[in-house]
């Protein structure tokens, strides 16, 4: 039960009702004690101004940001982050930052490779300047030969979209697997799948959000229970 005394984290997405988020965020929160709750919020291009306004007069904490408003709401925010996953209130107005890209800290790798131009994209991107950039509007077919990392920050699941082999790791930011990610892990590559990105990324916002050690394990395990 949500208490006078409860910190509140929102989910503001277009949809919101099939994410994973709040399950693996609640968990975090409970299995540190902290009398949190993190809520889905659906909200519609249109009212994505009013909506990050009243995170703030409505005592929020903090939230996090999704598909398709990243790009949207770093135009609205403090951030110097071309794409925003994550917003924190710091007196009286909301700074902005991105966590998509932390599964990155637990790969090696020497060249990159992006699919997609989205959000999450552009997350990447800022973050791995040297990488090459694939998208239907810009270069297709990808060509990733040369990449041991590529990352799939695409929507599409049934179609595979490059061929992987041993050697290379594909970060696959959908969930549940995808067809290329099916297709990299049978063809001997590593797959880095959705849910690993998605932990990675929870456990970074809890901790901007709460300044407490994340329990990883027990967002893994909520999330894979599901």
């Amino acid at each position: 039960m949500i208490s006078g005394e409860t910190r509140l984290v929102g989910l503001l997405g277009d949809p919101v009702s099939q994410s994973l988020s709040p399950l693996i965020q609640n968990a975090a929160f409970a299995a540190r004690g902290l009398d949190w709750a993190y809520v889905p919020l659906s909200v519609a291009s249109e009212s994505l101004a009013e909506a990050v306004r009243g995170l703030v007069a409505l005592g929020f904490a903090g939230a996090n940001v999704t598909t398709p408003h990243k790009l949207a709401v770093a135009k609205l925010v403090d951030t110097d982050e071309p794409s925003v996953n994550t917003l924190v209130v710091r007196d009286g107005r909301l700074v902005g930052s991105s966590t998509d890209t932390a599964i990155l800290a637990e790969l090696e790798f020497r060249r990159a490779a992006i699919l997609g131009d989205g959000g999450s994209a552009a997350a990447f991107a800022a973050a791995l300047p040297d990488a090459l950039r694939f998208s239907r509007r810009e270069t297709w077919p990808p060509q990733v030969s040369d990449a041991d990392v590529v990352v799939n920050a695409t929507s599409e699941r049934d179609q595979v979209l490059v061929e992987l082999g041993p050697g290379q790791t594909l970060v696959d930011l959908p969930y549940p697997r995808t067809a290329t990610a099916r297709a990299a892990e049978a063809a001997g590559a590593r797959v880095v799948d959705g849910v690993d990105v998605l932990v990675a990324q929870g456990a970074a916002s809890f901790e901007t959000w709460t300044g407490v050690p994340a329990p990883v394990d027990v967002m893994r395990a909520a999330v894979r229970s599901a």
